[in-house]
């Protein structure tokens, strides 16, 4: 399966599960009579001695890690009515919560005891999910809460449509592949808003398979060059350095190379080392920007995510 993250896999992450943060949350409450959560959440991840690395890790939609992690903390507190909110976005603790805090001041450590305090807090989710789902998930999976849940199940949703893409990409001929990579470049903008690319491989095309024009005369061109391989087949130095010379050719000063397989060390290491700017673009980028851009691709479904309006509520207050 396609791989849909950086070509270098990220690191485990730093940031706890967020049952860690309850602890946090009611110490901070318990000195301080009411905060905005803004401010709660910057003092509960100072408490939980999280690096600035982790405090920066980001999920697939760009939310923040942690940030998200104290607010479905603050969520379940919330429903055990250990913590409320005073007023829009302002959060305190409840004398339910100071009770139980001093009774556990350790707070919980893991999802299983997380699903002990809180699960009966959610009786419908808990009697929903019981016959299907062990015990110690109803209250948020050891994957992350519900936000990150879903957004790994996207992600591997479309993991299978990228690796589905990139063997048919393997498997069109040669016209096809080079039109499609010209697409792309034209979806991602370049090109402008005329759209101003065309596909020129075939036979005596000089080393090159496509140009896109940055401007309406051609002054700024971008010269493309595509290579079906299969994965595993690298593309070598040799070819990239044949691409840079029929660049020289042309009088162009950049370029770009795509692959449905990838670029061997060898043939990165030249790239980057000449003065001509030239992108190598491997096949699990390839897809990951194809889907980002929708090119050979349509939306399947849409998955609706609500929160409550507080202006609305605002204005009937």
């Amino acid at each position: 399966m396609v791989d849909l993250r950086q070509s270098t896999p990220a690191p485990s992450s730093e940031v706890p599960p967020w049952p860690v943060f309850v602890q946090h949350i009611l110490a901070v409450l318990s000195r301080e009579p009411e905060l905005p959560r803004r401010i709660l959440r910057e003092k509960v991840l100072d408490a939980s001695g999280i690096s600035a690395e982790a405090r920066a890790e980001r999920i697939p939609s760009g939310y923040l890690r942690a940030s998200n992690r104290v607010d479905w903390a603050i969520t379940h507190l919330s429903k055990a009515g250990y913590v409320h909110a005073v007023r829009r976005g302002v959060q305190a603790i409840t004398d339910a919560g100071r009770e139980w805090y001093a009774n556990n001041p350790q707070g919980v450590s893991d999802y299983s005891e997380a699903n002990r305090v809180f699960k009966a807090f959610w009786p419908e989710k808990a009697e929903a999910t019981s016959a299907a789902i062990p015990a110690e998930e109803v209250v948020g999976e050891v994957g992350g809460t519900p936000t990150e849940q879903v957004e790994v199940g996207i992600e591997e949703l479309n993991s299978e449509v990228a690796e589905d893409l990139l063997q048919r990409l393997q498997s069109s001929d040669p016209e096809f592949f080079e039109g499609s990579v010209v697409d792309l470049l034209l979806a991602m903008g370049y090109g402008g808003t005329e759209q101003r690319g065309r596909r020129i491989g075939g036979s005596g095309d000089g080393g090159v398979d496509g140009v896109i024009d940055q401007d309406a005369l051609g002054l700024e061109q971008v010269y493309v060059q595509a290579k079906r391989y299969a994965t595993g087949n690298s593309v070598g130095r040799e070819a990239v350095q044949a691409f840079i010379g029929a660049l020289h050719g042309r009088g162009a000063q950049r370029g770009v190379f795509i692959t449905t397989s990838d670029f061997t060390k060898h043939a990165k290491e030249y790239a980057g080392s000449v003065p001509t700017r030239v992108v190598l673009i491997g096949g699990a980028q390839l897809v990951r920007l194809m889907l980002r851009y929708k090119v050979g691709v349509q939306v399947k479904e849409t998955y609706l995510v609500y929160s409550v309006d507080e202006d609305y509520f605002a204005e009937l207050a």
